[in-house]
């Protein structure tokens, strides 16, 4: 099976020289990590088995969050982390994209433009909950960061949990009045875009937008998902998950790059691309060092968990008064790593015996 760092290995020496001073840091060490991740070149550990007596090398992984082979441990601690926060109560997921006309512009701002995406949807979608006509309290905000299509395009967009209902004056917990609306998507967008307007004035980037985009109206959606638990998984997909990952890659023959995604049908499209345009459109998807994509508003923010708390007792009292018991979720934690044996590729078997050290080997002075 082609993976993305055989793709790398071939190609990304050529891709780096081409573009050199022109590839930003954070692409380059994605390359760079992606191609040594379980190899040699980091160590690792020489396993024995004692039933056939075949040595086993075990490499270590890069640890880089763009890498396919290293995201799936942590998503699952992660999704039960965040279980931990969730209120006993049903919950929304709004979703605010950006429009066509700032893609280019957040491509070479990737760091000023993702955070103002985040945080002005964020805000935008809490002063809509707090208008009495809605919610009228103060919600909790989950959001995640998401920026490709499902054929690697550019397609900026922010992902937001969050309970339906909200908490008032620090002890009441309020609900809506209407049980199948929530928000309108129309006005997140309106307010979604207004706010974006002014970060980006203060910013220094309005000048670089075509005044058009500010005109026209923007995309928001809002909907009801239940109790938060389905949400959660669709959403630690896009935490963990990379543009591109290994088993999507059909086939690579040195120079094209031939890979499928779902469509909205339910089916899958192939397309094949251009081994530079391929890595480009990975590429455009890696984050600066140190962005964080999932960040917490409202109840969730850490300055507010008190409040958190307070909301917990308010609904689980609830759910008690009416005689429904409060549910409780069981999360099984992931095995830590020390306790991992792989298994024998020639026999099946699990290794048993402590493994020996592979040192890493030292780069050129």
């Amino acid at each position: 099976m082609t993976e993305l760092a055989d793709i790398l290995r071939v190609v990304g020496p050529a891709y780096v020289q081409r573009f050199g001073d022109r590839l930003l840091p954070s692409h380059r060490r994605a390359i760079r990590d992606i191609v040594m991740c379980r190899t040699a070149a980091l160590g690792g550990q020489m396993f024995l088995c004692e039933y056939c007596g075949l040595e086993h090398p075990v490499y270590h992984s890069c640890r880089n969050r763009h890498c396919p082979k290293c995201q799936k441990a942590e998503a699952e601690l992660w999704l039960a982390r965040q279980r931990d926060l969730l209120l006993p109560c049903e919950y929304g997921l709004a979703t605010c994209t950006l429009p066509a006309g700032l893609r280019e512009i957040a491509r070479s701002h990737q760091r000023v433009v993702y955070s103002i995406l985040m945080r002005e949807a964020a805000h935008a979608l809490m002063e809509l909950a707090a208008d009495r006509r809605f919610i009228g309290g103060l919600i909790g905000i989950m959001s995640v960061l998401h920026t490709w299509t499902r054929m690697m395009g550019s397609h900026p967009h922010v992902h937001m949990l969050f309970p339906i209902g909200g908490l008032v004056d620090g002890d009441t917990w309020i609900k809506p009045r209407k049980r199948t609306y929530i928000l309108p998507a129309y006005g997140l967008a309106r307010r979604f875009r207004e706010r974006v307007e002014i970060a980006f004035r203060k910013a220094g980037l309005y000048d670089l937008v075509p005044r058009s985009v500010w005109c026209k109206p923007w995309v928001a959606n809002v909907k009801r998902v239940g109790s938060g638990d389905a949400a959660l998984l669709y959403l630690s997909r896009y935490v963990f998950r990379i543009a591109i990952s290994n088993d999507r890659i059909d086939s690579f023959d040195g120079e094209r790059v031939t890979f499928s995604g779902r469509n909205r049908k339910g089916g899958y499209d192939r397309l094949t691309l251009d081994a530079g345009e391929f890595i480009r459109r990975f590429l455009q998807h890696v984050l600066p060092r140190h962005f964080v994509k999932v960040r917490y508003y409202g109840l969730w923010a850490s300055t507010c968990r008190d409040k958190l708390a307070t909301a917990q007792k308010i609904l689980e009292h609830h759910l008690e008064a009416i005689g429904i018991p409060p549910r409780t979720l069981k999360v099984r934690k992931a095995e830590a790593s020390t306790q991992w044996r792989p298994r024998c590729p020639a026999c099946g078997c699990v290794f048993r015996h402590p493994p020996r050290e592979l040192p890493r080997p030292r780069g050129p002075p």
